[in-house]
């Protein structure tokens, strides 16, 4: 049974990623509900916490259906990040959760998120005053280093555990990578096999698809995985890759009418939580992604992101299965 504290996430947990206009409550909602285990919030910026600034207090939003759930923060401060922290414990998460890991260069180039994988020390200081100012366990997640030449991971995960974190996740590019590459895991067994490092560890990065991730969970020595991109447009992933664990089989993909219906969902999260109008308008990022590979269906995509009501997407959606009705998705 792998625990973060005391809360229990069963023996091979998969984790949400935290990603920045995706993994909002909304979206959260339907991934708890096809199979995600733990899930974390946007990242959260430190500073815009400690000003009262609308867009990151609003990330704060944590519901009772989709526990348990980490508020992640970030920032290159250690005083605001300290100050942060309690502001996030507030909000009433199960866990906090430090971004040492966004490699984009707003934040990076400002000494936060990956940014701080140049100043280990700094790295170490910053978690151990969050640990010290709140009650809830913190985990990390981070990269295997700024670039290929100054990964220190093993040695990281051992001092951060040292000053208190109770999990880490590690996506396995170094900042210079960014998104491209492939992810090397094989750091993630020089982790695990270092003798006096007994939290969780999460392996990130690459996993696409079921078989990927038991190939993965057999060769790398991990306690769980994270699945952030392959999530958008698709949260079955989550019970796809558990089924495949448990039978060595690949569940039959969802067809058109489970992604209507789940598209539905999520719009109704998204409307609960935003209203009508602004929910609208923060689900037409996802259209797109649920309905990824049919032929033709640039029209309604157009349509469904300047649709302005909920009777009206409703009915652009019934006019897709009406189109579509013999359409048959491949694995």
């Amino acid at each position: 049974m792998v625990k973060i504290g005391n809360i229990a996430l069963g023996d091979f947990p998969l984790l949400l990623a935290p990603m920045e206009d995706v993994s909002d409550p909304p979206f959260r909602a339907v991934c708890k509900q096809n199979g995600a285990d733990l899930m974390y919030t946007e990242f959260i910026s430190s500073e815009g916490l400690i000003r009262d600034a609308a867009k990151s207090i609003q990330k704060l939003d944590v519901y009772d259906y989709e526990r348990p759930v980490g508020i992640q923060i970030f920032g290159a401060e250690i005083e605001s990040m300290r100050e942060a922290a309690a502001i996030a414990e507030a909000a009433g998460p199960d866990i906090l959760d430090i971004n040492y890991g966004c490699p984009v260069h707003k934040v990076a180039c400002k000494g936060a998120g990956a940014g701080i994988l140049l100043d280990i020390d700094k790295m170490v200081s910053m978690t151990a005053e969050i640990v010290k100012r709140v009650n809830l366990p913190v985990t990390v997640k981070t990269r295997l280093g700024w670039s290929h030449d100054t990964i220190r991971i093993v040695e990281v995960a051992e001092r951060l555990q040292d000053v208190g974190i109770q999990a880490i996740s590690i996506h396995c590019r170094t900042r210079q990578q960014m998104y491209k590459g492939e992810a090397d895991w094989s750091w993630l067994n020089l982790v695990k096999e270092n003798p006096r490092l007994h939290i969780p560890v999460f392996g990130n990065g690459d996993i696409d698809s079921p078989e990927k991730a038991a190939e993965y969970r057999t060769k790398y020595n991990v306690d769980g995985m994270m699945i952030g991109r392959a999530s958008i447009g698709y949260p079955w992933i989550f019970n796809e890759i558990k089924h495949f664990f448990e039978t060595g089989e690949r569940l039959t993909p969802p067809d058109l009418a489970e992604r209507i219906a789940v598209t539905k969902k999520h719009l109704d999260f998204s409307i609960e939580w935003k209203g009508e109008k602004q929910g609208i308008l923060e689900m037409r990022r996802h259209y797109t992604n649920y309905f990824r590979g049919m032929p033709n269906f640039k029209p309604f995509r157009t349509e469904m992101v300047t649709a302005e009501s909920y009777k009206e997407v409703g009915e652009i959606l019934e006019r897709v299965a009406a189109t579509y009705v013999d359409y048959e998705f491949q694995s």
